[in-house]
């Protein structure tokens, strides 16, 4: 199933696309899609009857496909030859970096170019939403502990990463507007081999990044399980796993968004991302 949110900003209402292709509304079954309705079942539940919904017309604002969620996790350099354009070595074990759930905002907002930034970048990345509690799990548990995929624009600011949070990147990651998500939170189920899906994101109408996810480091159960060896994942939490070659950083010399560029990005079933830079 295809889960979104529709609505004005702070006043987004749950729904999902239905098999037949129409948007239906949820929210006289469940009251938001949120880690408490991923976890005990009634997302799930309000969706089965799926053609009883009431639809809705026109093509409104898509938010966030999740509310509230406890943690928002980024893993670093998961792609060889994207470690390899930040002149970096590859990793032996999942970076991991927090971005702030305050950067989050839907899949066609804009993005917020921030004064004295420069070094505004991009980032294509498949997203992972746990479903249940997961502590000190082996990668074949990890498998049965995710309720979905969604697309991800992990947005960075690569001066304040680099250069002004020492080994932690979170300062260059979490301003307003640098976490994109959805437009859909797809369930586990319709994404059969999270392992085998194509990415792709465009600036101007460029292609500026094209990848698989089966070329990652460490693929969607090994890192769910390796992080939960460090910390306890809930429902709800949200793991944004890489990128593939082709960002702004690794170009020579390097290029990044400027005021009015547009950005563009899908993962292959999960739906298309769209932002200008303002």
């Amino acid at each position: 199933m295809k889960y979104i949110r529709f609505g004005a900003a702070g006043e987004e209402r749950p729904g999902l696309i239905a098999p037949d292709g129409s948007l239906r509304d949820l929210s006289a079954r469940v009251a938001d899609i949120t880690p408490h309705t991923l976890a005990d079942g009634s997302l799930v539940a309000a969706a089965a009857d799926w053609a009883d919904l009431p639809t809705v017309g026109g093509e409104p604002r898509l938010g966030p496909p999740l509310s509230q969620p406890g943690k928002f996790l980024g893993i670093g350099l998961n792609y060889a030859d994207h470690a390899a354009e930040a002149g970096l070595p590859v990793p032996t074990e999942p970076i991991v970096f927090f971005k702030a759930d305050t950067s989050i905002c839907g899949p066609t907002d804009d993005v917020i170019l921030p004064a004295g930034c420069e070094a505004l970048d991009w980032e294509v990345e498949l997203g992972v939403v746990i479903g249940r509690e997961a502590r000190n799990v082996s990668v074949e548990q990890a498998r049965d502990l995710i309720f979905g995929y969604l697309v991800v624009n992990d947005v960075s600011e690569r001066d304040w990463q680099m250069h002004r949070s020492g080994t932690q990147w979170t300062k260059g990651k979490s301003h307003d507007t640098f976490g994109p998500l959805g437009p859909w939170l797809v369930s586990a189920d319709d994404v059969p081999d999270p392992g085998a899906l194509d990415l792709w994101l465009k600036v101007n109408g460029e292609v500026m990044q094209r990848g698989n996810t089966r070329t990652m480091i460490f693929d969607v159960a090994q890192i769910v399980a390796d992080l939960s060896r460090y910390l306890r994942l809930m429902p709800g939490d949200i793991i944004t796993t890489g990128t593939p070659p082709g960002v702004g950083m690794g170009m020579k010399p390097p290029r990044y968004l400027r005021r009015g560029d547009v950005m563009e990005l899908s993962v292959q079933g999960l739906g298309v991302q769209r932002q200008r830079v303002i």
